[in-house]
């Protein structure tokens, strides 16, 4: 595939969700449920495997540290963080409760559980999410197309028109960003 092609896929994904009022509606609620919770001194979690992994700890990091501005800090954590936690928690029980053991421990009715895959079925996010439930916390899906068995879990679900690993997660972290955007903005408005 060339340069050209991939931008233009990329943004004929973007494109798609633009015009998708189901989409935005998905990322309105999920800040609303966001700024509740982090205002009333709750936590946003977020798990994923992979580059997914990698875009949790990236949006994780806009809320607890900064995003535009300089503010006081929001509760976010990526659960997989913690090296010694992850190897001896898949070592001694199995890689597929790494993230719904960290749910147990952490979470709290109306926290919210962000899980992030990009096919909605790996099994260790599935397994926190269902955790998340059982703890009455807020659970939001973001996957690719059909959400995999993740939509049936989830609270809210926001998916990718796309069933490529790389476009899904161009849009996951696309819209991380958003989210931080409006979390930021209405709990800490600038003068």
């Amino acid at each position: 595939m060339s340069i050209e092609n991939h931008i233009a896929q990329s943004i004929s994904i973007k494109q798609q969700l633009l015009n998708d009022e189901s989409f935005k509606e998905s990322i309105r609620q999920t800040a609303d449920y966001c700024i509740e919770t982090l205002t009333n001194n709750g936590k946003v979690l977020l798990c994923g495997n992979g580059g997914s992994a990698a875009d949790a700890q990236h949006i994780a990091a806009e809320l607890s540290g900064r995003f535009r501005y300089d503010r006081p800090p929001l509760y976010a954590e990526a659960l997989h963080v913690n090296s010694s936690y992850m190897t001896a928690v898949a070592n001694d029980y199995g890689f597929d409760v790494v993230y719904s053991r960290m749910v147990e421990a952490c979470g709290k009715p109306k926290d919210i559980l962000i899980a992030l895959s990009t096919s909605g079925n790996s099994e260790n996010i599935i397994k926190a999410a269902k955790q998340a439930k059982k703890q009455a916390m807020y659970v939001v899906a973001m996957t690719g197309k059909g959400g995999g068995k993740l939509a049936e879990i989830c609270d809210i679900l926001i998916q990718v028109p796309s069933t490529i690993t790389a476009y899904i997660q161009e849009s996951h972290i696309m819209i991380g960003h958003i989210l931080c955007e409006m979390i930021e903005s209405r709990i800490f408005p600038k003068e």
